[in-house]
Formats: C-alpha cells, structure tokens, sequence
C-alpha cells in the first residue's frame, strides 16, 4: 500500500483585504487601528468590533477573539502588579490596607487600559492569521419553547 502524506490546501482565494506582515497587523491593532489598512478604527464603542473597515473591507467583525484578549490582559496585569507589590511589600513593609489602597486601583486601571488594545491586537493576528469565522456560518437559532400538555395559551 502507497503511503499517504497530507498536503495543506493551496487553492486559497486570496483576500480581498490587504494582508500586512504579522508584527504590522499586531501593532496596528494595538493601536485600535484596522490592521489591514491602519486608517480606520476597529471599534465601534469601547470594545465592540465594526463588522468590516469602511477603508479596505476587512471583515473584522468576522474575527472571534473571545476569551482571548482579557486572558492576555490579565496575564500582563498580573506580570506588572505582582512583582511590584511583592518589591514594595519587601522594600517598605506597608500594611495591608496600603498595599490594597495602591494596587487595586492600579490593577483596575491597567486592565481597563489594556484591555482594549489586548483585543484589537488579537483581531489584528486573527486578520493575519485568516483566523476569521466563515460567511455561512450562521449561529443557531434558540429551540422553541416546549409547552406542557394542557398549558397553550389562551
């Protein structure tokens, strides 16, 4: 029997949206620029994603980040408050009171600081990446509501 190798599909379409390099599309991104074009917002609102770019029709509203982005957030969070908390508590031996009074509004700001531009590089790599969810995929529908025997309405 003849081995088999797979081979990846290479009759792609390309997009109709330009696709800059990797670190381009994340830094653009970053930026809470499209990261195709770099010229048009990403979002609309604080962290709603526009369905494409008026600029270059990039279907950014395609790109499903979902968990992703407050995972890095608070992974970059927790790199930056952690170790500083630990030095201060070391270097000064404040109470706790103190340390709370310092690094929880730190904390909360640093992460609704970053949070949006964690999503917007995120949107960007799935740009790059072609990570985007399919045109005909369509969300399910809810299954109709079951009634009791006895209960339709009147």
């Amino acid at each position: 029997m003849a081995e088999v190798h797979w081979q990846p599909k290479r009759d792609e379409a390309p997009a109709a949206w330009p696709r800059p390099p990797l670190w381009t599309a994340l830094g653009r991104g970053f930026m809470c620029v499209c990261p195709a074009c770099g010229k048009t917002p990403v979002f609309n609102g604080y962290l709603t994603v526009v369905s494409a770019c008026p600029n270059c029709g990039a279907p950014l509203g395609s790109a499903r980040a979902d968990d992703a982005p407050p995972y890095f957030t608070i992974l970059i969070t927790g790199h930056i408050v952690v170790p500083l908390m630990l030095w201060m508590q070391k270097a000064m031996d404040p109470s706790t009171l103190t340390l709370s009074a310092v690094f929880v509004p730190l904390t909360i700001v640093l992460v609704l600081g970053l949070l949006r531009p964690v999503k917007g590089a995120t949107v960007g790599l799935m740009l790059r990446l072609n990570m985007m969810k399919p045109d005909d995929e369509v969300t399910p529908a809810s299954p109709p509501a079951t009634r009791l025997p006895g209960t339709e309405p009147q």
